[in-house]
């Protein structure tokens, strides 16, 4: 049985989904965020594999990220081979956090 939610009569609250970061939730854009959340930094090779997304996607999704300010994307040489890394910045992390908190709330009935 459902619980019913009573709000009072007061100002209706912020409703949860608008707490949710658009940029992150988009599905790839979400499993590249939390892979990111994990480690210091991440090849780009390991997460297109751990993904199973094309080179074109994943520089895509990549792309916006950045763009948000989310991402930062190393290009270097190796061996006199060219590496790209990935990591999250400070302010990606942050929002990271805040969507995964917006998403418990959701999930909570919140």
């Amino acid at each position: 049985m459902a619980k019913a939610l009573d709000r009072g009569s007061g100002p209706a609250p912020r409703p949860t989904r608008l707490d949710l970061d658009e940029t992150i939730h988009q599905p790839t854009r979400l499993a590249i965020v939390a892979t990111l959340a994990h480690a210091e930094r991440v090849d780009f090779a390991f997460l297109r594999d751990t993904l199973a997304l094309g080179d074109s996607n994943l520089s895509r999704q990549l792309t916006a990220l950045e763009a948000a300010g989310y991402v930062r994307i190393d290009k270097v040489f190796e061996r006199k081979r060219p590496r790209t890394w990935l990591s999250l910045t400070p302010h990606g992390r942050a929002a990271f956090d805040a969507h995964v908190a917006a998403l418990r709330r959701l999930l909570d009935g919140g």
